[in-house]
């Protein structure tokens, strides 16, 4: 084997030979902190072939020949070489691991047993093995097992066998359960923050139901400071009491965000956009909350209100009313030119839609997020010269599952479903019979730390009579293009299009968007550290009508930062194709916010 030398002294200089890294890093650190006086100098080599032979021992090597060679020099740096032969190691024999107490009936320790990997025939390694122990300490604690000890844990070495038997009994004691639960600071209806409690009075205690007790105080949003304490030194008849100290959050909560997209599709022009969010988290005892966003882009000013009432849960079941007037704009509008016989941009298509709506939110036990929904619309929009202002009632389902492999703003893992349908008839009031479906799927993985896998898949359609379709509004129908969908194309410009004679009559021709929706990426993003990624991506897909498919892609890359407030990003995409509608473009985005 190759040797290793310690890092430069200018007491003394130490080389070791005859072992492999992870061998020579122990001894390393078994040695300690190199002299910095002559006095130390002599004190550490005077102990150094008793801490070289208890880094052998510790990991198995109870025969290491040590051959120690010191050069002294008049000045500089003495040289200490370690010439080490090892000697065949100490293999484990037998693990003997017994249990008694009450985690016999706890399936959490046979899974531990199940996940060990320390097996009879492995090289004996006491640092294995005092982590093995020390995790069995804390998990009997986490379990509730606060009177756990050893009976008897020993490491019996055979040096003429080289054999090694471990044995550990382990007695647990009585599992102690969850007492009262005192909360200090909160202005809430005791019914409102107890429905938050995951687990039932005297159930057996576990720190995992703390952390999620925690995590749904947090995820409310009515609390900025949340401490949950279990009170063991005033433990009483196997009953841990529980003290949770909360702090309420402001009144009001103000957080501004910004985007912008750059480019030269449809528009050559730099496009911001400003979100104002307005949140009140708590306006009453009942837990009751509202939240108001404004944002803002050319062309397309939004303002929108969610008032939430909790119902049976502050989190699995709320009530919301929503209020909205929304102005958007979609496509783009083209008149043709005879002299340079091409379509030129006049405009897009605009809308304004006033929006109320009333949905109950709830969460199964598996997870599912799912809710009932009646909305009502009316839209306003010219469309082929003609001016439309439908009106609908629609009454939803939507269905939704959230997988995180961690709770940060950017999650390393996890995979997220969403669907819904929404229906809307003459017989309720609206002014077409309309049904709506849609299916978005989002999945996550990161391989080797550093390797990050991001895919996106949004599907939907319209089901409508065909003569009803200039009926449907354009924020009902399918549209593609900007960060959220086909990157290297504007926002919502991309979808089939209608020719037809203006009231000039002349050639005009208009995105009026697609009954259906069909659209996909594949990203991947490399970290170069912790909180700097590059990446490089493909978006397919496109809105489409039945015979009217021209499906268009992109690609790209970006560069993003993860701040402390989540991932921002500014990524830049090449549109491939050129449509009837749209020349090839690219389009720069600068985003914020979480994937997942």
């Amino acid at each position: 084997m190759s040797g290793f030398a310690l890092a430069e002294n200018t007491w003394l200089n130490v080389r070791v030979d005859g072992v492999s890294k992870k061998l020579e890093k122990n001894i390393t650190a078994h040695l300690g902190t190199l002299p910095e006086s002559d006095v130390q100098r002599r004190a550490f080599l005077f102990t150094v072939d008793d801490n070289t032979q208890d880094a052998l021992e510790s990991m198995g090597y109870y025969h290491g020949i040590v051959d120690i060679d010191v050069k002294e020099t008049e000045s500089g740096p003495w040289e200490l070489n370690l010439n080490i032969t090892t000697g065949d190691p100490i293999v484990i024999q037998w693990v003997d691991i017994n249990f008694s107490g009450d985690m016999l009936q706890d399936d959490m320790f046979a899974l531990w047993l199940n996940s060990l990997k320390v097996k009879p025939g492995d090289v004996l390694n006491h640092g294995v093995y005092d982590s093995l122990k020390s995790q069995l300490v804390t998990l009997a604690l986490a379990r509730g097992y606060f009177d756990a000890r050893y009976t008897k844990s020993e490491i019996s070495i055979n040096r003429d066998f080289n054999t090694a038997q471990i044995n550990i009994q382990f007695n647990s004691g009585k599992r102690y359960l969850f007492g009262d639960v005192d909360f200090e600071g909160s202005t809430l209806n005791d019914d409102v923050i107890e429905a938050l409690i995951p687990f039932e009075a005297d159930a057996p205690y576990a720190t995992q139901q703390l952390t999620e007790f925690n995590r749904n105080l947090l995820d409310t949003g009515y609390f900025s400071n949340i401490k949950v304490l279990p009170q063991i030194d005033k433990i009483s008849d196997g009953l841990v009491p529980i003290k949770v100290e909360l702090s309420p959050r402001p009144s009001h909560l103000i957080e501004v965000g910004l985007g912008a997209d750059i480019g030269n599709s449809t528009e050559d022009t730099f496009e911001p956009r400003v979100r104002v969010t307005w949140r009140t988290p708590q306006i009453n005892r009942y837990g009751h909350y509202q939240e108001t966003s404004a944002e803002w882009s050319p062309d397309r000013p939004k303002i929108l209100t969610t008032y939430t009432i909790p119902l049976s849960h502050p989190l699995d079941d709320q009530l919301k009313v929503k209020l909205g007037i929304l102005r958007d704009t979609y496509g783009v509008t083209q008149d043709y030119d005879e002299e340079s016989r091409s379509f030129d941009n006049t405009g897009q298509l605009e809308s304004k839609k006033y929006l109320i709506g009333l949905s109950r939110q709830q969460r199964s036990k598996s997870n599912w997020l799912y809710g009932y929904s009646v909305e009502s619309i009316r839209e306003f929009y010219e469309q082929l010269d003609i001016e439309y202002d439908p009106r609908f009632y629609l009454i939803g389902y939507n269905l939704t599952k959230t997988i995180r492999g961690d709770n940060t703003l950017d999650p390393k893992s996890g995979f997220r479903q969403t669907y819904s349908m929404e229906y809307a008839d003459p017989s309720l009031g609206s002014t077409i019979r309309l049904a709506r479906l849609q299916a978005r799927f989002k999945w996550i993985e990161t391989l080797f730390d550093k390797h990050r896998f991001v895919a996106r898949l949004d599907l939907g359609a319209n089901i409508a009579s065909k003569n009803d379709i200039s009926f449907i509004p354009p924020s009902l129908r399918y549209f593609a293009g900007g960060d959220q969908s086909i990157r290297g194309y504007s926002y919502q410009e991309l979808g089939p299009y209608i020719d037809y004679t203006n009231s000039d009559d002349g050639l005009s021709r208009q995105v009026v968007g697609g009954r259906y929706l069909a659209v996909g990426s594949l990203e991947y993003q490399y970290y170069l550290t912790p909180t700097w990624r590059v990446a490089t991506f493909v978006d397919a897909g496109n809105a489409f009508d039945t015979g009217q498919l021209e499906p268009v892609v992109a690609v790209g890359g970006g560069v993003h930062w993860i701040s402390p407030i989540g991932p921002i990003k500014l990524d830049l995409g090449f549109g491939l194709k050129e449509t009837e509608t749209v020349a090839r473009s690219f389009r720069f985005h600068l985003t914020m916010g979480t994937e997942l």
